[in-house]
């Protein structure tokens, strides 16, 4: 089958998870570099001291990179990122094409960045990813606003976050609910304009039909 082109303007829901259900994120140095890269790879700017930013973000819980760094990533970038989740063995990003082939050059970043990491640190060798990234096009606001909520409830699969989603650190949700951790690296506003009041989302998230169990669908 073709595949569909991605095209400047437009949103998607990308995802992938590890090659036969691997485990992908094991522990904090693990979450918190996937999170460094599909923050930071935006544009093709270089980061000559990953390390020492992703230590300091494991003991602050913010990345030490100057204003500087951050308008230049902003004022350079070829995709705009509106959501994520890092899942243990898959993530999900929802983001827009902002230049052409944008969502390609930062995908191969981020996972050929991720896969060389991952296996330097376990010893490991091959194909870290289930193929090549996925991608759903986003064609109207419903399936926008859908699609968030989808992202942001990912984690209530997860035996010690179920229902606990709200606080689960590796998504974006608390930065449409409490505070934009990461400004202008994050551009919620295309999700959050549509609502009053930050709460107005949150109530939108939990009234949502995403991500529900069998059985709390048949409560509905």
């Amino acid at each position: 089958m073709r595949r569909e082109k991605i095209v400047i303007g437009e949103y998607y829901h990308i995802y992938n998870r590890g090659i036969h259900k691997k485990i992908l994120f094991h522990d904090t140095s693990d979450h918190s570099r996937f999170l460094f890269l599909i923050l930071y790879f935006q544009s093709l700017a270089q980061f000559p001291n990953i390390i020492r930013i992703i230590s300091s973000y494991r003991k602050k819980n913010l990345f030490p990179v100057s204003f500087t760094d951050t308008k230049n990533i902003i004022k350079s970038r070829s995709v705009e990122l509106v959501s994520f989740c890092i899942m243990p063995n898959h993530f999900h990003l929802l983001m827009k094409e902002v230049k052409e082939n944008g969502v390609a050059q930062y995908m191969h970043r981020v996972l050929g960045g991720y896969s060389r990491y991952y296996n330097n640190k376990y010893g490991t060798s091959g194909h870290l990813f289930q193929g090549s990234y996925k991608f759903t096009h986003i064609h109207n606001n419903e399936q926008l606003l859908y699609n968030t909520a989808y992202i942001h409830r990912n984690p209530r699969t997860l035996k010690d976050w179920y229902k606990k989603e709200h606080v689960y650190p590796w998504s974006s949700y608390q930065d449409y609910v409490v505070k934009n951790r990461y400004e202008g690296l994050l551009l919620p506003d295309i999700v959050l304009a549509q609502f009053k009041e930050l709460d107005e989302y949150e109530k939108f998230l939990k009234t949502s039909t995403a991500k529900l169990s069998l059985e709390e669908l048949s409560e509905l």
